[in-house]
Parts: C-alpha cells; sequence; structure tokens
C-alpha cells in the first residue's frame, strides 16, 4: 500500500508540474499577445498621426495660397494709390504749402459762437 500511495504522490506531483507549465505558457502567450497588441495600437496611432499631418500639410496649402494672391493684390493696389497721392502731391503740393502758409500768417480769429 506504501507504494500505491508513493506512487499516487508521485502522480500528483507530475499532474502539479504539468500544468504549472500549462499556466506558464498561458502566461508567456498572454504577454505576448499585450505586447503585441501594443505594438499594433502604436502602429496604428502613426498611422493615424501621418494622415492627418498630410491632411493638415495640404489644407495649409490650398489654403495659404489663397492668402499670397490677396495679399500680392492688396499690394499692387496700395502700390498704385500711393503713387496717385504722390503724384497729387507734386501737382498741387506747393499750392497747399502757400495755402497753409497763408492761413496761418493772415489769420483772422473770430469769437466761438454760442450754442442756440
Amino acid at each position: 500500500m506504501a507504494a500505491q500511495n508513493s506512487a499516487g504522490i508521485q502522480t500528483l506531483l507530475d499532474a502539479e508540474r504539468e500544468a504549472q507549465k500549462i499556466v506558464q505558457q498561458a502566461r508567456e502567450y498572454r504577454t505576448k499577445r499585450v505586447k503585441d497588441a501594443r505594438s499594433e495600437a502604436q502602429k496604428e496611432i502613426e498611422d493615424y498621426r501621418k494622415e492627418k499631418e498630410s491632411e493638415f500639410q495640404k489644407f495649409e496649402k490650398e489654403h495659404s495660397s489663397g492668402n499670397k494672391k490677396a495679399e500680392e493684390d492688396a499690394k499692387k493696389e496700395t502700390d498704385v494709390k500711393v503713387k496717385e497721392i504722390q503724384d497729387i502731391g507734386k501737382k498741387s503740393g506747393s499750392k497747399v504749402v502757400e495755402q497753409l502758409l497763408s492761413a496761418v500768417t493772415n489769420a483772422k480769429p473770430e469769437p466761438p459762437r454760442g450754442r442756440d
């Protein structure tokens, strides 16, 4: 009977070792799956980031070109107006100076008018 008990104990010990191996394999498999899932998620995040960055670059390129055109148009229009003002200044600048000097030197002060 001692031999039977010894054999039964040995069988239980073998079963326990086998169970420990199975548990260890399950842990390793789970750890591997978690690592794989993290890697896959990181790859998806990076792909998504690249896609959105590309969309942003495209959007920025499309819309910034419109701003450049508007800036160029405004600069041309401003240059034309400045030239017009300079031409007017050249033509009638001396008259304006004379009128200012005349107004300053020939002042005709008037008393303030009261409110009615």
